[in-house]
């Protein structure tokens, strides 16, 4: 996206609720999406272009169609692509190509789900060729993660209590934030002790199950200089597929390893130049790896890197996830990816809670999709201050 024409996020809205049973997951969309368009000084008339994901399963294959319907949208242009946690990081590179191509000029994003009410916006799992090879045996997304985490620490000594920063660090963040849904800080003796649940990962090792959504609104040059409110700038894009290939497995390494190396030379920086970073905490794992990948420090050190409060905000190196993230504040419909952005946004807009307000010019927001222990996606925006 160097040299290329400039295109901003000009509204951003989380929804403050984490547990919605006397809600739908549609009202869920429409109440952020309001939220977004208030933010940016916008109007449902303004959009003409709407990107979502993450539909119950019977309305998958018209998620667009349904979603544009009951919001009322006349658009001139849709998307639906689907990654798991990272496809709200991806709605923000396919909005800004769209409006760079001509197909639209305001882009709305909206996200909703309700697992925590039991009515997970993913839908039931469908049957796959892969399902005969994992599922069959006991596979599930937590299994899938800790082999992960296994083999990491079985290649480079990687430690529980490293892996425990991570979700210190997220607790510190929480405990500003008034709508995460567990505000208790935690040290690194909680977080180990707390009950196994697939070796070697506890139960604070994992994200939180939340209700909720959120909603951005992306926009062209021409219409953000008519806004008032402050915008951030999308800098640089970057998207990969990882897989295991027959077989031929690095449990070690994610996408992240193609997908940030591609947006860093989009916005034509790297990743010492990255004052905020939000990365998808589905695991800690996740984010030890995703650190890794992305070039914060070599594969192998992720363990040593999050010592030592590398990752608190404000003081840390690189602070991270500073509204408690996936770990400890929200975490809804399993497309985890829009919350990273939302908080990207807040930390350059200088709008993040005043305790963990981040003297950020460049932040970074990053999904992963799917399971590091099967297949997954990785998806890598870079967002910059405009004054920067």
């Amino acid at each position: 996206m160097v040299d290329s024409e400039p295109v901003f996020i000009a509204g951003a809205y989380e929804h403050p609720t984490r547990e919605a049973p006397d809600k739908s997951t549609m009202q869920l969309h429409a109440e952020v999406a309001r939220g977004a368009l208030a933010d940016a000084g916008l109007a449902k008339d303004d959009v003409d272009g709407y990107f979502t994901a993450g539909m119950p399963w019977y309305e998958r294959g018209l998620t667009p169609l349904i979603m544009a319907d009951y919001l009322g949208l006349d658009v001139s242009h849709a998307g639906t692509t689907d990654w798991g946690g990272s496809s709200y990081v991806g709605h923000v590179g396919h909005a800004a190509d769209a409006i760079r191509e001509g197909r639209c000029d305001v882009a709305l994003i909206t996200l909703a789900g309700r697992p925590r009410s039991g009515k997970n916006a993913g839908g039931d799992e469908f049957h796959t060729y892969q399902d005969a090879f994992e599922v069959t045996y006991g596979a599930t997304t937590l299994s899938k993660y800790a082999v992960a985490a296994q083999r990491h620490m079985h290649e480079y000594g990687t430690t529980r209590e490293q892996l425990a920063e991570i979700r210190v660090a997220a607790s510190h963040h929480a405990q500003y934030n008034e709508h995460a849904l567990f505000r208790d800080p935690v040290t690194v003796e909680d977080v180990v002790e707390s009950r196994p649940v697939a070796d070697p990962l506890h139960l604070l090792d994992c994200c939180v199950v939340t209700d909720g959504g959120g909603a951005l609104l992306v926009v062209s040059e021409d219409v953000r200089a008519e806004l008032e409110r402050d915008c951030v700038e999308v800098l640089g894009y970057g998207e990969a597929i990882g897989h295991r290939e027959g077989g031929r497995i690095d449990l070690t390494h994610t996408a992240a390893r193609e997908s940030g190396p591609r947006a860093f030379e989009d916005a034509g920086i790297g990743p010492d130049d990255v004052d905020y970073a939000s990365i998808y905490d589905s695991f800690t794992i996740t984010v030890l790896q995703t650190l890794e990948d992305l070039g914060f420090c070599e594969k192998g050190e992720g363990g040593s890197f999050v010592e030592g409060g590398t990752l608190q905000a404000p003081d840390g190196d690189l602070p991270f996830n500073t509204d408690g993230g996936g770990l400890c504040s929200n975490h809804p419909g399993n497309r985890g990816g829009m919350t990273k952005v939302i908080e990207a946004v807040r930390q350059l807009r200088g709008e993040a809670n005043d305790e963990v307000q981040v003297d950020a010019d460049v932040a970074i927001a990053h999904g992963t999709g799917g399971s590091l222990g099967t297949r997954h996606g990785s998806i890598t925006a870079v967002l910059g201050r405009e004054d920067r």
